[in-house]
């Protein structure tokens, strides 16, 4: 017998990188996202004492898939008793053939996830939440946080588009190759999400998440086998790209280290050739769209020696197309902060400044903090100091709070 420590540290460690795959082949096998939930936790549960007992299975996400579907088909079966239709159900489930738990049929049950969560059929507001929530475990705490609302719309709109798959019987499944195309901006959008609360997390002890980066990323080349086009190819650019710095974003105390001063010989050569490939087959293309030009300008920062050597010339023409494509405050503080580098602080201040006079991103912590940067290379200290706390008053995440105290501090 195991002890109780070993066995539950290593349920936990199932949990984080097994529970999602698990409840994407549950949600397959059940066709209900609160029943196959229900289904996970208690396999879980049942996983603490038997495993203690018997030892830990070979295969413990098969184990847990075929405890789960059992547990789903015993509550349908006691629920039988005041609803016929749960008994019939139950003997439907108890028909179905053994579930297939290979690597392959997993992976394709987390693609089928994300096409229902990003079905047409749903509000355009609930897909990406519901994304984040099922697929990716995101707490709504957290999703809320990236959409700016509260939790407690973020939570109805979850609610409201699993009614919603359930009484419309959204198929769960990948959709024919001629419904891709359209069905693609926002599954693309939902994967760069997940990419982006990885990368920098919106909240909590930790700058990023690993499993979430690495997770959109493998959703990236999934999504990049089954539709080969030209802006799959660019978020996937883009994500690589990005992940290529993360082993210098972060000092070894787990403080934040921004781009100027992070140690290039550690950023990843091999993401960084395969994301420059990629960007350059989607350019040539010349479909390219929003994910491709940023990738584009990752491309650009990521081969350059030194933060003095880098193309800001370019960098500032390609967001100028960005711009034009699809305008937004967040794209045009970016395009700020490398006119700051091309044309100096002062140019950078007043772009950051216009967007604040439309009161856009008053909210956004970075903005912010680009404010508060450009004013103290203009020796305006005392605007630096005011920008610089309400950057800090802003961010919930601790390695940018330490971040930003330190910067006061050298005021």
């Amino acid at each position: 017998m195991l002890e109780e420590g070993e066995v539950r540290a290593r349920i936990e460690a199932v949990y984080r990188l097994e529970s999602r795959r698990i409840l994407a082949t549950l949600i397959r096998l059940l066709g209900d996202f609160d029943l196959a939930e229900e289904a996970l936790h208690q396999a879980f549960f049942v996983a603490l004492e038997r495993w203690q007992q018997d030892g830990i299975p070979a295969n413990p996400r098969a184990w847990l898939v075929s405890t789960g579907r059992f547990k789903a088909i015993d509550g349908l079966r006691r629920r039988a008793r005041f609803d016929a239709s749960k008994g019939r159900l139950a003997q439907e489930l108890e028909t179905l053939q053994t579930p297939d738990c290979s690597d392959e049929d997993v992976e394709d049950d987390r693609l089928r996830l994300i096409f229902t969560c990003c079905h047409p059929a749903l509000a355009a507001d609930a897909q990406v939440p519901l994304t984040l929530r099922e697929v990716c475990d995101l707490s709504t705490e957290e999703i809320a946080r990236a959409f700016l609302v509260t939790p407690a719309a973020i939570a109805q709109r979850i609610v409201r588009a699993k009614t919603k798959i359930r009484e419309a019987r959204i198929p769960y499944q990948v959709p024919a190759r001629s419904e891709l195309p359209q069905r693609l901006e926002s599954v693309l959008r939902v994967i760069y999400l997940v990419f982006n609360e990885g990368y920098s997390a919106s909240a909590g002890s930790c700058l990023t998440r690993t499993e979430l980066t690495d997770e959109a990323i493998r959703l990236g080349r999934l999504l990049m086998a089954l539709l080969p086009d030209p802006e799959v190819m660019g978020l996937l650019a883009l994500m690589l790209l990005q992940a290529s710095r993360m082993a210098a974003r972060t000092s070894k105390e787990g403080e934040l280290v921004v781009l100027d001063e992070q140690d290039r010989t550690l950023w990843d050569k091999t993401l960084i050739e395969e994301g420059g490939a990629l960007v350059q087959q989607a350019l040539l293309s010349r479909r390219f769209g929003t994910y491709s030009l940023q990738a584009a300008i990752a491309a650009v920062q990521a081969e350059a020696a030194s933060a003095q050597a880098t193309d800001w010339e370019e960098i500032v023409g390609l967001y100028d197309v960005l711009m034009q494509l699809a305008p937004s405050a967040v794209i045009e503080l970016n395009r700020a902060a490398a006119v700051a580098r091309r044309d100096g602080p002062a140019a950078g201040l007043a772009g950051v400044e216009t967007i604040f006079q439309r009161g856009e991103l008053l909210d956004y912590h970075l903005a912010h903090s680009a404010r508060a940067e450009f004013c103290r290379q203009l020796g305006r200290l005392e605007q630096a100091r005011e920008a610089w706390q309400t950057a800090l008053s802003l961010t919930r995440q601790d390695p940018e709070r330490r971040f930003i105290e330190r910067r006061l501090r050298e005021l």
